[in-house]
């Protein structure tokens, strides 16, 4: 009898450990569980009901935003400067001298004056409910206003407090849902439900997973998941517009001639594997506020009809002939800036140009970022008129005015091309001879353009010279000459010899006559061979020579089959 109790008595506990065990292991089971499905019940990514919230694109940036949208009394939604430079003009600029914001994007030009109920989009002034304002300390625009600038579908959902910006320029496909469903916030039945939607409501797809879900939006605002096999009846709305560069290789050749000249005569002749030609139609005008000197004429007018009767486009050169008073006023006003931008459109479409190629040299280095605007506000006009920008720019780390004027980075972000000119290495102000181009300076450069400037690659055109400098040295005085390709081999005695430079890539001669030393690093054909290499080695865009009736005949076809 005693015993049987004491049976009892150990295996109640017994059981009583064996149950607690049971309660452990349910706990610790509720708690993988618990740990497993939590993520897809986080609210990282929900909507906040106490302020307006913000899709661009099928993304959430509510939470991304340094301030806050707000809505005025008109129902006009307003969205801060610093947020716009983030999502759609990273250039956006305050000008306080006209106390405006500019923006711009794509193929618009936007001007809102602050407080005034305005916007102008590429100069053409519209009416507005409410414009743009400043409001403790913050600029802000109006951006259900701003749907002709950016490009973008507006949609506000007053009852959900969501305002939705779709680009009119991406892909857009939307789809019926076959029967009432629940939205996930994630990809999985055991996730946060986020909208309800009823059979035969549209839903715009966002993105078809693996796991046969499909990402959604609803028809009020909010993102998530619905099973693939709801959807049916997809339409695409529109498809995705991507903007391309050119396939092939560009070989452009500056065909000079000063301001005073007349367009070179080509009629009859062709210039092997050349696509472009930049004939110098344009310049400013000393003292002018924005106004352009044109060098077209009868001359100018034939010059077109041959190039285009060879299938050359034309990107018409537009110099500052080196102005720098002038070219400074000009950059730092709206106003002058404006009417310069306006006169460059007008002229090109005027005499049908491909392209500008824009050749601003010698500026005060304290314009830098004034030039980055002119270029800003310059490509949408031209890009709306199918008109190609190209822009010419010196070498990284040189002198105030000839190097550090230029914005690279920008320049090449915004521009169609940005052509390196690769020369003079050693100019006429140079305090000793040297090469004008050397393939190891030359390359030096184009990575600091591509590794430092972040400029990308395929934008980059390899300006190359047809010409090179004999340079003389005597009783410690240094003068140089410029010698064209064509000319070396005349101007040099004969029996000189050339010395191979393999660093340089270009052959090197040195000799002395009635007391004078001569030097030269010659530019030929094997110079021009390994500089064009460095197109297909950093996948530039092309190469642009300096100049036109400079180079020897031979050197077309060996630019060509470099390209090539």
């Amino acid at each position: 009898m005693r015993r049987d109790k004491k049976e009892k008595k150990e295996g109640k506990k017994i059981g009583n450990l064996l149950f607690n065990i049971f309660k452990i292991a349910l706990l610790l089971l509720f708690l993988v569980i618990i740990f497993l499905l939590a993520p897809n019940y986080e609210k990282k990514d929900t909507y906040d009901s106490s302020k307006i919230n913000l899709i661009i694109n099928n993304n959430n940036v509510t939470k991304r935003l340094k301030h806050d949208l707000w809505i005025n009394e008109k129902n006009v939604i307003y969205l801060s400067k610093e947020d716009a430079a983030n999502y759609f003009d990273q250039y956006i600029y305050i000008d306080k001298d006209e106390n405006q914001i500019i923006t711009t994007y794509g193929e618009k030009v936007g001007v809102l004056p602050i407080e005034k109920n305005i916007i102008k989009i590429n100069d053409v002034s519209i009416d507005i409910l409410s414009g743009a304002v400043q409001k403790d300390g913050v600029y802000y625009l109006p951006i259900t206003s701003m749907s002709k600038v950016y490009n973008v579908d507006v949609k506000y959902i007053k009852e959900e407090k969501i305002l939705t910006l779709d680009s009119l320029d991406k892909e857009l496909i939307k789809a019926d849902v076959s029967k009432n469903c629940n939205v996930k916030y994630k990809n999985t039945s055991f996730s946060k439900t986020v909208d309800k939607i009823k059979q035969g409501e549209k839903v715009i797809c966002i993105e078809k997973q693996d796991n046969n879900w499909t990402k959604i939006r609803t028809q009020r605002g909010y993102i998530g998941y619905i099973k693939t096999n709801l959807l049916h009846n997809e339409v695409y709305v529109r498809n995705t517009i991507e903007k391309k560069l050119r396939q092939d290789k560009i070989n452009l050749v500056w065909d000079y001639y000063s301001e005073y000249g007349s367009a070179p005569n080509r009629s009859g002749t062709s210039i092997d594997g050349v696509n472009v030609v930049s004939p110098s139609f344009f310049t400013l005008i000393s003292e002018g506020n924005g106004t352009i000197k044109t060098n077209i004429g009868d001359s100018g007018l034939k010059y077109i009809q041959w190039a285009k009767q060879n299938n050359y486009e034309v990107w018409a050169m537009f110099s500052n002939n080196s102005y720098k008073e002038t070219t400074s006023k000009i950059l730092n006003s709206y106003k002058y800036r404006t009417n310069l931008i306006n006169n460059i459109v007008k002229l090109a479409v005027q005499y049908e140009l491909d392209g500008i190629n824009l050749d601003f040299e010698n500026m005060n280095a304290k314009d830098k970022d004034m030039f980055s605007r002119f270029v800003i506000e310059l490509k949408p006009k031209l890009q709306e008129a199918g008109i190609v920008l190209s822009v010419d720019v010196t070498a990284p780390d040189g002198s105030e005015n000839w190097s550090l004027c230029y914005d690279r980075n920008v320049i090449g972000n915004v521009a169609d091309y940005i052509v390196f000119m690769a020369y003079d290495q050693y100019g006429t102000g140079a305090n000793k001879a040297g090469t004008t181009a050397g393939y190891n300076w030359v390359e030096t450069s184009l990575k600091k353009f591509i590794d430092r400037e972040e400029v990308e690659s395929n934008k980059i055109i390899l300006g190359i010279p047809f010409y090179t400098r004999l340079w003389q040295e005597k009783n410690g005085k240094i003068t140089s000459s410029t010698v064209n390709i064509k000319s070396v081999n005349s101007v040099l005695p004969s029996g000189v010899q050339k010395e191979w430079n393999d660093e340089l890539k270009q052959y090197y001669v040195e000799y002395t006559k009635n007391g004078t030393t001569y030097k030269m690093w010659i530019e030929d054909e094997e110079s021009i061979k390994n500089k064009v290499s460095l197109v297909k080695q950093y996948g530039l865009a092309g190469v642009a020579s300096w100049e036109k009736d400079r180079e020897t005949e031979n050197i077309w076809g060996i630019i060509k089959d470099a390209l090539n």
